[in-house]
């Protein structure tokens, strides 16, 4: 059983009611968001880049970590890195400087793991993410399947313990 949520303030308010993790497993090289375009341009045109898309995000990494909360990520890149990887990169050291936890691993050794990013909060609330194809978030669709649950905590462990730390991938 499944339900679809669009984004927006019901998508939003998964990363405010967890309690204590989120995590997020990314496989795509690309991702297209109208919010964060211009930095991403400014980026891979070699300007500085204005962070104040990001500042909303931030923060509230900032706030929840405060509160014990700990949020965590995969990134599973195609190495060489596209310029969107590269950015995430760049973007990753705000976050990770926020209090978020941003891994990499190449995607040779992601043979293993699903194909499609997900979130997974407090290790009992499975939302995997729906893209058009260009690449647009479309929503999450939330997960209530114990078995699946469990599986998508199992990927999450194996996807942790092959990544590198970012400024160890970074190096």
């Amino acid at each position: 059983m499944s339900r679809f949520i669009e984004p927006g303030p019901e998508f939003g308010q998964l990363f405010r009611s967890f309690e204590h993790s989120a995590f997020r497993l990314e496989t795509r090289d690309q991702y297209k968001s109208a919010n964060e375009a211009e930095a991403l341009r400014q980026f891979v045109a070699g300007e500085p880049v204005d962070m104040g898309w990001f500042e909303n995000w931030l923060a509230m990494i900032r706030q929840a970590t405060r509160e014990g909360k700990r949020y965590a990520r995969v990134r599973v890149v195609t190495v060489p890195l596209t310029d969107y990887s590269r950015f995430g990169l760049f973007c990753s050291g705000h976050t990770n400087g926020a209090g978020e936890d941003i891994r990499y691993l190449d995607r040779a050794q992601a043979a293993d793991l699903p194909n499609y990013d997900y979130w997974l909060f407090d290790s009992r609330l499975l939302v995997r993410m729906h893209f058009d194809q260009d690449e647009t978030f479309l929503g999450g669709e939330v997960i209530e399947d114990p078995a699946a649950i469990v599986q998508h905590n199992y990927w999450r462990d194996a996807a942790w313990h092959k990544a590198l730390r970012r400024e160890d991938f970074a190096a």
